[in-house]
């Protein structure tokens, strides 16, 4: 009646009926308002009336208006569930009517009734409703395919970095209550919630119960997927705590033993012929567990199989880089044939090309010389063992000092080929640098130092290439910032931040201001909100280079999100800034943030 006949309805009178509490009938004139208001357009009237209607409003009924009221219920509830939850904490939270929670719960209470759970977790996670959410999982058939689910939507959705951690935390401890637990998913976790001692701990349970393949597996994923910096800090744990000893057949010693680091003669023991399996004491086996669990979280193993890989599976055609170099003849395009050789042989050690060439590669002077230099690092990408020995002839040298630029890109190459993987390097490109007294050289010494170090924060590589920014010398200086940002690379250290940016604000050199506007913006990698003050006030400052800078942190900062609320301040700033090269760093930055949504790009 009401959905033909609105019109003539007098809405009022049922508001004023409502609004009497003597009235025995207030639900239902609730609801004959809720439906007149729905009908005039009035959503938000409507909702109000609606929640004063109790359980006469039947979220069950899959009527038009339900639904509608419904949504309407959901968007509101999540709007208020969210504000409160990025309230600061000392700031009073709004209240939320109970009437309009009840609503909510009914409307899960309904999705699980039906079996409906992706869509229960979607609504949990929209709201805020951690309850709901570790609720429903626990309640399915398939628990393992809803984590998963979780995981997924929650890495790849998430556009709040601090509610995506309580979720993790949460599905850590499901999968730990798992009859059988998910080791290997719970260490994703434990990586995005940056909990190194929570892994060691993992790897040393599953070494204690004899799950070794499974210890092995676990550290291969982690090299693939951590920082060098998580890294180091599960290495320095399994070196320094104890491992428990397993059972062995006729022990009773349970006890704990110091990991030590020299334990290749450990390793040689199993490998012996004759050996006996009895022979071996107690203490050997973790020790050798161990020590083969901190080769692969090294990364030795992986980058040496990688690396033969690659030199197996060289199929690059000479022939394109040939008729490249012949049909051009100009310097720009010299240099793009060098890097262009350089990429199609990355980590195959194959040098060919330059090795037929050398008289066409002499031709390289200043600049050039030290790309094709470097370009050599890209070739040998991993080819760790022999770095110092294959780059001896280009690095610096105590008795006869060569060209600098040619030196400068030697040491860029070892940074390239010990990228995100520095070791021993990085101590050799530290003396390197400190000795350096030609700003050429510096500049590449200050490059292989970042790629070596990447991600590490070490406060030893950082004083050193700060030190190097504030010679103010623009060749050095340009280097140095970006090195800083590539070491501490995604660290959001306070102390980093206003160490580049108040020199960015004080420097006249536009090349350093160059370098520092990437690496301000590699500090906050992946930190999405976390980075919102620091993106305010770059975006305010008066200097374009500094506005760029701030497009470029938004980059970093929501890297791959497809955040809505970034994607809306680059397309404002693509359009309104005053300068070409902000306006232009504002449009490449979309493709950084939307680089994983490929079909809704």
């Amino acid at each position: 009646v009401i959905q033909n006949d609105f019109h003539f309805i007098f809405q009022i009178i049922y508001e004023v009926l409502y609004e009497d509490e003597s009235f025995r009938s207030r639900a239902f004139a609730a609801l004959v308002a809720s439906k007149v208001f729905y009908h005039l357009g009035a959503f938000e009237e409507s909702l109000n009336y609606a929640l004063g209607a109790g359980d006469l409003f039947n979220v069950n009924d899959d009527s038009e208006y339900v639904e509608t009221i419904i949504a309407k219920c959901i968007d509101h509830y999540t709007k208020l569930r969210v504000e409160n939850a990025e309230l600061p904490e000392d700031e009073e939270k709004k209240s939320i009517d109970p009437r309009l929670e009840g609503i909510v719960n009914k409307m899960f209470q309904r999705c699980l009734g039906d079996h409906m759970y992706k869509q229960a977790i979607g609504i949990a996670l929209e709201t805020r409703r951690l309850d709901i959410f570790e609720k429903t999982i626990l309640e399915s058939k398939d628990i393992g395919g809803l984590l998963a689910y979780s995981l997924k939507i929650c890495m790849s959705l998430m556009q709040n970095k601090k509610f995506r951690n309580d979720v993790l935390r949460v599905l850590v401890k499901l999968y730990m209550n798992l009859e059988k637990p998910d080791f290997i998913n719970v260490c994703q976790c434990l990586i995005f919630l940056d909990d190194p001692q929570a892994v060691s701990d993992i790897l040393e349970k599953l070494v204690k119960d004899d799950n070794l393949l499974m210890a092995y597996q676990i550290c291969f994923d982690l090299y693939e997927s951590a920082s060098q910096q998580f890294l180091s800090s599960v290495i320095q744990n399994l070196r320094t705590v104890g491992t428990p000893i397993p059972a062995v057949p006729g022990s009773t010693n349970t006890g704990t033993v110091p990991t030590q680091e020299k334990d290749s003669d450990v390793m040689e023991t199993e490998d012996k012929a004759g050996s006996s399996p009895a022979g071996k004491t107690a203490d050997s086996e973790p020790k050798d567990q161990n020590s083969k669990m901190i080769k692969i979280l090294s990364g030795e193993m992986a980058i040496e199989l990688h690396l033969q890989f690659l030199i197996r599976n060289n199929n690059a055609d000479l022939m394109i880089l040939k008729n490249t170099k012949d049909a051009v003849r100009n310097s720009v395009c010299h240099t793009a044939t060098v890097i262009a050789n350089s990429f199609m042989h990355t980590g195959t050690t194959s040098d060919q090309f330059l090795r037929e060439n050398l008289e066409w590669l002499a031709r390289a002077t200043n600049w050039a010389k030290f790309t094709a230099t470097a370009s050599l690092g890209v070739i040998h990408k991993g080819h760790e063992k022999e770095a110092l020995q294959l780059m001896a002839t280009y690095l610096p040298k105590d008795t006869s000092p060569g060209s600098a630029y040619q030196e400068g890109g030697g040491l860029y190459a070892l940074g390239l080929i010990h990228a995100n993987h520095g070791g021993d390097i990085i101590d050799y490109l530290l003396s390197q640098l400190k000795n350096a007294s030609n700003d050429i050289v510096r500049h590449g010494g200050a490059l292989g130092l970042g790629l070596a170090a990447l991600g590490t924060a070490r406060q030893d590589v950082y004083d050193l290439l700060k030190s190097n920014l504030y010679q103010d010398d623009a060749v050095t200086g340009e280097a140095a910032g970006l090195a800083l940002g590539l070491v501490m690379l995604g660290s959001k250290s306070a102390q980093a931040i206003e160490d580049m940016v108040g020199y960015a604000q004080e420097t006249q050199h536009e090349k350093i201001l160059r370098g520092l506007a990437v690496g301000i913006a590699m500090v906050m990698y992946g930190r999405m909100e976390e980075a919102d003050a620091l993106i305010e006030s770059l975006c305010r400052d008066k200097d374009p280079i500094l506005r760029r800078s701030g497009m470029y942190t938004v980059a970093m900062a929501y890297c791959g999100s497809g955040n809505n609320k970034a994607i809306r301040r680059l397309l404002h700033v693509a359009v309104s800034d005053v300068n070409d090269d902000v306006r232009r760093a504002a449009v490449e930055s979309i493709g950084l943030i939307l680089f994983r949504w490929i079909t809704s790009s």
